[in-house]
């Protein structure tokens, strides 16, 4: 190449360079355009070159693919989860456990398995069962902590599959009431955990029965309440809703840090048909079914495009792919879609159950129980047909009737279920009933017919499956959650109550007061034989007949009775008349409803020779008086929630004009005028020992009226036993439970009606002296100033008030000052609850506190009584003594236990019954306080019969 060559080599070189920095100036601003603006959309792409041009690749393009590839992972733990060797929640600080010389029931084997032998926890988790290893204890870290369990039964964690726990707290006060929104029918969105109030006393009290675990759900005012989470209730180091939670979803607060290689964890989701959205918002069952299919169909249409986006992603279709199609309001209901939420059902009946049945069918997802559940053991093939798989059945054990979808529900469905292969869950519904005696549903299914190991799962192994929970909880075994309860009997006796409680490991009773039980109840109850009336409540579609079998006027002899318990003559109480000696035992003949002999069966043997004798043997029960309920508007309703049902509420002075055609201010109403006889609470009632009731009438406020003792086994009111005493006591309400007149107020206006004459019934009735009063009062103030009136009109008048308070959750705190002012109580509920603001002081008993309100009371020589509050209740009068007397270290007797529910309510409430006239209850086998008696008789002296069931 020449010179000039060169030189015009370089001189092109040195041009091309000069428009090639020219152009990367001008390209510079543009190109940091476009990248803000690239990130600005948010829009991750890359460019690459192939045959066909150029594609945009999403930069995330792995992440997408990892998250398409998830939704195929079917929820659960990791793979690796059963080789842990500490739990995630475990607690810093917490030392090993040795737990020795256990009774062990492991819920494996279809909850066959009982091993004896010792216990290991450490780090949160069981470390060993059964046999402990020297080598493994000498590897722990830290100094063991050895517990000698002498034989007692060891049971998991109690699970609660169906809590408010932290939504519905107690006591209710207006800024802690969270369990439902009305903002709309449909809110899958929602979530249990953002109201969950740390401070709700229901905790400590729940522990105390033994309950480790709760699923806690939105309330049932909407089709779709929202999110439910699974939450352990010990207390945390960080004090927060979040440190309680169990497993919480991925995602749970964000999507951005999850790995989603891993499966996803399961979600909860509450539904809810039937009565209560229908109520809530005025529709119809049509309008709510709908609802349902609406939002499912919204939710389905995003999957469907969710579904479309990850089939381009994976088969590596990446033109314009975008952003993963979602919506935040939906993703729950979509994962539903997707087969990753345990959806909880509220449902009550047929009709509703199978509408939900057919959505599942429709929109193809798997629901987990259905809860409630009445009418789920008149249907089981119906729950058979749900998608994907059958349902649990999640139930109470007699809670029923108290609105019209429970109106069909039995005390035999536990039973009906599980053999027809359903699985059964027992649960509280916390607050309607205290959680804290989730195992007493469990103890009722038994006694009702539920098998032994059935009975025990149902809350235990059983809930945790129900939940996805069952890889830790539910289980004693090796590698589980530290999750277990040491109790003081056989878990399924009548009052089993925890000696020791550990959750992941911590200890939860720091000093527990513990009852030393009698060997009696160490082992499983002998329940009766319950086939015939389990078979009649599925042949009579929920509704079997509850009247006598046979009502006998002649001679009944009773044989082989083991004792005998009546009224004593001379006084108010009660005499153990008979007990058997040895292997000899006794008889007791009736004739027209009277016991004309009583002892050895070589005493009345004379009467067994009768040709018209009916001869009951009783292979070793017992006779007792019966029982009497109160404190519920039983006699004066069918179904509670029903208003054509009732007799409804009577005026009250405080809150309107009482009109002048029933006598103005001066009338009393009489529960007696508004009674219904033969309603299902009270022939179930009577099936259990309790014949008389004593209701006063339904008021909502401060006046209630004239209270009247009434026959629960009459089919009508103009049978001789009908009315036992027409009028017992006047009773007013004292606190803020309905009237919306101030405490004082209301004080007010009691001291006016028995200090200064009143027209008509009222000036008779509140005469001092002249009837007794009852008082419905629970705090200790409010019972504080009812005794210091007392005092003011009987030094005024001069003659003594006859008083007794009744509801009385606080009246342990003044025990001795209502023993001074000859005071008595009647505790209702016997098992106090901190339910209002009014009754938070509770005496809560073992193994919390070593009295309970009712032995403190008796303790000081108050009289004491024991009520209930609803009807369907009525019913386990007799459990409800027994329990006050189990728990009392041995200073209730049984007599004294049946005092509480027969003598003591008679004079606490103004009756006056003729000794003579004394109903006895006749129980086979058992005893009429434990689960091993069934009552079969009545004996009438007022009917002047003997009733048979």
């Amino acid at each position: 190449m020449d010179e000039k060559g060169v030189h015009d080599v370089e001189r092109d070189a040195s041009i091309w360079l000069a428009r090639r920095n020219a152009r990367r100036h001008r390209l510079l601003p543009i190109f940091v355009l476009g990248l803000l603006t690239f990130f600005a959309l948010g829009t991750h792409v890359h460019l690459t070159q192939n045959s066909y041009g150029t594609v945009r690749i999403p930069v995330n393009a792995s992440q997408i693919q990892a998250r398409c590839e998830n939704l195929k992972l079917k929820p659960g733990p990791p793979s690796t989860f059963s080789n842990r060797t500490s739990s995630d929640r475990f607690a810093l600080g917490s030392k090993p456990t040795l737990i020795r010389n256990a009774t062990i029931w492991t819920g494996r084997t279809n909850g066959l398995e009982i091993i004896e032998g010792d216990i290991l926890l450490d780090t949160g988790i069981i470390k060993a069962v059964g046999t402990v290893e020297e080598a493994l204890l000498q590897q722990l870290d830290h100094a063991v902590e050895i517990i000698d369990a002498d034989g007692a039964w060891i049971t998991p964690g109690i699970v609660d599959l169906h809590s408010h726990l932290g939504l519905l707290s107690a006591p209710k006060l207006n800024g802690a009431s969270d369990g439902n929104s009305r903002k709309g029918i449909a809110q899958p969105w929602l979530r249990s955990l953002d109201a969950l109030n740390t401070h709700d006393d229901s905790f400590r009290l729940t522990v105390a029965g033994g309950v480790t675990t709760a699923l806690v759900l939105p309330g049932s005012a909407n089709d779709i309440g929202g999110q439910a989470f699974a939450i352990k209730l010990r207390d945390t180091a960080e004090h927060s809703p979040s440190s309680m939670l169990l497993e919480p979803p991925f995602t749970l607060n964000s999507s951005d840090a999850i790995d989603w290689s891993l499966p996803p964890r399961w979600r909860q989701m509450k539904h809810a048909c039937g009565e209560n959205p229908r109520r809530v918002y005025g529709n119809s069952r049509m309008d709510n079914l709908w609802t349902f299919r609406e939002v499912y169909d919204k939710a389905r249409q995003i999957k469907e495009k969710q579904d479309a986006y990850c089939a381009k992603a994976l088969n590596n279709e990446r033109a314009e792919l975008g952003a993963f199609p979602e919506e935040l309001q939906w993703e729950a209901l979509i994962d539903v879609l997707r087969g990753r939420v345990k959806v909880q059902v509220h449902c009550y009946e047929a009709v509703d159950l199978d509408d939900i049945v057919r959505l599942t069918n429709e929109f193809k997802f798997p629901i987990a129980t259905f809860h409630h559940a009445h009418e789920t053991y008149l249907v089981p093939d119906l729950l058979k047909k749900a998608y994907g798989n059958t349902p649990a059945a999640a139930i109470f054990a007699t809670n029923a009737r108290y609105k019209r979808e429970a109106y069909r529900g039995s005390e035999f469905a536990p039973k009906i279920l599980a053999q027809n292969g359903i699985q059964v869950v027992m649960k509280s519904d916390h607050p309607v009933l205290n959680s804290r005696y989730l195992l007493y549903e469990a103890q009722q299914a038994h006694y009702y017919g539920l098998p032994e190991n059935v009975a025990l799962a149902s809350v235990t192994t059983t809930p945790a499956q129900a939940m996805g929970m069952d890889h830790r909880i539910g289980f004693i075994k090796e590698g589980f959650d530290a999750d277990l309860v040491i109790w003081d009997s056989h878990p399924l006796a009548l009052g089993a109550t925890p000696k020791q409680v550990f959750i992941d490991g911590v200890v939860q009773l720091a000093s527990p007061f513990t009852v030393e039980k009698p060997e009696s109840i160490q082992k499983a109850p002998k329940t009766p034989d319950f086939d015939d009336e389990a078979a009649d409540a599925v042949k009579y579609d929920g509704l079997p007949p509850l009247a006598p079998e046979k009502s006998i006027a002649g001679t009944v002899v009773f044989l082989n009775v083991k004792s005998i318990t009546i009224r004593a003559s001379q006084d108010n109480g009660l005499v153990h008349a008979f007990e058997a000696q040895g292997s000899e035992l006794g008889l007791l003949a009736v004739e027209r409803g009277k016991v004309t002999c009583m002892g050895n069966q070589s005493t009345c043997a004379s009467f067994l020779e009768a040709l018209d004798a009916q001869v009951v043997d009783l292979k070793g029960g017992t006779i007792s008086p019966g029982l009497i309920s109160f404190g519920s508007p039983l006699g004066l309703e069918e179904i509670h929630g029903e208003v054509s049902t009732r007799d409804g509420s009577v005026y009250d002075p405080l809150e309107k004009t009482i009109p002048s055609v029933i006598g103005g201010e001066g009338t009393l109403i009489r529960a007696a005028d508004g009674l219904q006889f033969a309603t299902r609470n009270a022939l179930l009632a009577y099936r259990s020992g309790v014949t008389v009731g004593v209701t006063a009438p339904t008021h909502d406020g401060f006046f209630g009226g004239l209270s009247t003792a009434f026959g629960l086994g009459a089919a009508h009111k103009l049978e001789s036993d009908a009315l036992v005493q027409e009028v017992a006591a006047v009773h007013v309400a004292i606190g803020h439970s309905g009237s919306s007149a101030s405490v004082s107020t209301q004080i007010a206006a009691l001291r006016r009606l028995l200090l200064e004459p009143a027209p008509g019934d009222v000036g008779m009735w509140f005469k001092s002296g002249e009837s007794t009063l009852v008082v419905e009062a629970q705090s200790m103030d409010v019972i504080s100033t009812i005794l210091l009136l007392k005092k003011e009109v009987e030094l005024e008048t001069g003659v003594p008030v006859r008083l007794t308070i009744a509801g009385a959750a606080e009246a342990h705190l003044i025990a001795k000052q209502l023993a001074d002012a000859n005071v008595g109580v009647v505790v209702s509920p016997s098992r106090p609850f901190p339910a209002t603001w009014e009754s938070r002081r509770i005496l809560p008993g073992p193994p919390l506190t070593r009295d309970s309100a009712i032995s403190l009371l008796l303790a000081h020589n108050v009289t004491v009584g024991i009520g209930i509050e609803e009807s369907w209740s009525a019913r386990n009068t007799r459990f409800d003594a027994a329990w006050a007397a189990l728990e009392s270290f041995g200073s209730i007797t049984k007599t004294q236990a049946l005092e509480l529910v027969s003598s003591n309510l008679e004079t606490l409430l103004g009756l006056n019954v003729d000794p003579e006239l004394t109903d006895l209850v006749a129980t086979e086998t058992g005893d009429i306080f434990d689960f091993e008696g069934k009552v079969v008789g009545i004996i009438s002296p007022r009917k002047g019969a003997v009733n048979l069931f």
